[in-house]
């Protein structure tokens, strides 16, 4: 491990000049610049039919969010991020009929801004999703453009002659869909979601109107859905600098209009793709967009129990980010969302790998966003449906306020719910509030600038975090057996800070990290 003694040789005149002390939120400057909700930087995605029914309709609602605020706030979170709240033919809500009202099965925007006004007392900043690539086809908008007199036809796209009406679409299917009046138009994801006209002024200038109401009533900011299928829209587009450079420059007049009505309005991407490369030039016109290239190799790793490459591509992938953001940095990790078989599940329903892969998402910089009962191990394989089944509150899986919109289809028992987990010390749900309550107390742990330490060992992980406050080594043991780490008598490492499990030895220049846990070192 030469390159690794080599490192922690000069780390250690590092700390020795200065020795890191935990800081506190009120010692914390980093933290006390930002606002209070940023303390831990984690976001919390609900979807809110399956959280928690309060009318006895057995469909989550909006005044179960905020009844369930106080296990939120418990979490340590920083923010929550809802899923489509606004009217919708359809379940998941991702084919919007009215952009400025609220889903009846949800409550009303009485009822919302309650949620908004709790949430805030409690720190915690709300995130709605803002789906705005496509409407529904039930949409009063479309209705009218199926008319070609109408100005609304206008608003979306429809096919002209000599148009491949064979065409794939971006995301695989077909690209064209026949209306009621014969003519073709364009959805990408379903002939339900006819896509927007993002040509035309009228459809932009209606966007952001939207975007400026929610934010008049108090929302914090939007998770973007199909941020990149804006012009992106066909199997050809995928590669297509044009077309990027269209959704980019979009994106960045979408940003600056809505900071004219809050000047810290932030937004999250959704930018499915698989290189880091393709994420970075939407950094600076958004806040930041998801890793789903980080995700991949989060989970390969830990299932692997071996190293991918984390820690040299995310030194790599940030570098990138702040060229491309000016110098700014953020990221939003994950491991799954709605859209992608539960954590649980990919992971083979191996608590111990669960464990370490929160570990490892929570131990980086930026805003991770964790999938609700992703917390309590819960498990969900396609389709859709059952990785958005209800949230497991109780033992025996019923109780108030359980959602009923669906039955369970996972093999969960009675040790997947926070009624079993809440008070044992050793949970998952307890693992998931001490890693990030780690992000509020080192304030490197959510704002650091990251730089990888080569190991020899390719089950070993190390990275340093470093920011204005406080400067740690995190090393991550990714197998199922003891690893020592020969640090070497001159590293002076001063100490274990955090630990994941129990167990960690610093003697003698020797880090000995017990079976999937982490460390952060002063």
């Amino acid at each position: 491990m030469p390159k690794f003694r080599a490192f922690l040789r000069s780390f250690a005149i590092c700390a020795a000049l200065a020795l890191l002390s935990v800081p506190s939120l009120a010692q914390d400057k980093t933290a006390a610049a930002k606002p209070a909700a940023q303390a831990s930087g984690v976001y919390y995605e609900i979807f809110v039919r399956a959280f928690y029914d309060t009318n006895g309709d057995g469909i989550g609602d909006l005044n179960g969010v905020t009844a369930k605020l106080d296990y939120i706030k418990s979490l340590g979170v920083s923010g929550i991020w809802l899923m489509p709240i606004n009217p919708s033919p359809t379940y998941h809500g991702y084919d919007i009929t009215d952009y400025e009202g609220i889903n009846p099965q949800y409550g009303t925007l009485k009822d919302f801004k309650t949620l908004l006004a709790e949430a805030h007392k409690r720190g915690i900043t709300v995130v709605m999703d803002m789906v705005i690539n496509h409407t529904s086809d039930q949409h009063p908008w479309f209705k009218a453009a199926l008319n070609p007199e109408d100005p609304h036809h206008d608003w979306y796209l429809w096919a002209k002659p000599g148009t491949d009406l064979q065409a794939i679409s971006a995301v695989g299917g077909p690209a064209w869909h026949r209306a009621s009046n014969g003519a073709y138009y364009e959805g990408t994801f379903t002939g339900a979601m006819p896509d927007l006209n993002y040509d035309n002024p009228a459809v932009r200038k209606a966007m952001i109107d939207v975007g400026r109401f929610w934010l008049q009533q108090g929302v914090d900011g939007f998770r973007l859905d199909a941020a990149q299928h804006i012009y992106d829209d066909l199997r050809s587009d995928m590669s297509d600098p044009i077309a990027l450079q269209k959704n980019v420059r979009w994106w960045a007049e979408y940003r600056h209009a809505l900071e004219a009505t809050d000047p810290h309005v932030w937004l999250v991407g959704e930018v499915s793709r698989q290189n880091p490369d393709d994420l970075t030039p939407y950094m600076g016109p958004l806040n930041t967009v998801f890793d789903f290239p980080l995700a991949a190799q989060l989970i390969g790793s830990v299932s692997q129990e071996r190293n991918l490459g984390i820690g040299r591509g995310l030194e790599f992938t940030y570098a990138a980010y702040r060229q491309h953001d000016h110098g700014a940095f953020d990221d939003a990790p994950f491991l799954s969302n709605h859209d992608q078989q539960r954590v649980m599940s990919q992971l083979d329903d191996n608590m111990a790998h669960m464990r370490l892969a929160a570990a490892l998402l929570l131990t980086l910089p930026g805003h991770p966003f964790i999938y609700y009962g992703e917390e309590l191990g819960m498990q969900g394989s396609k389709p859709d449906e059952n990785i958005r089944e209800p949230m497991r509150w109780y033992r025996n899986g019923k109780g108030p306020g359980t959602a009923s919109w669906k039955d369970w289809s996972t093999t969960d028992d009675a040790a997947v719910s926070v009624q079993a987990q809440d008070a044992d010390p050793a949970s998952l749900l307890n693992l998931y509030r001490t890693l990030i309550s780690w992000r509020r107390q080192v304030s490197a742990l959510r704002d650091g600038v990251l730089r990888n330490v080569p190991i020899s060992d390719p089950h070993g992980l190390a990275y340093i975090l470093q920011d204005a406050q406080s400067r740690v080594l995190v090393v991550h043991n990714l197998s199922r057996d003891a690893r020592t780490f020969e640090l070497g008598s001159d590293a002076q490492v001063s100490s274990v800070l955090l630990q994941s499990n129990g167990g960690v030895v610093l003697a003698k220049g020797k880090l000995t990290l017990p079976p999937y846990t982490t460390a952060v070192l002063r």
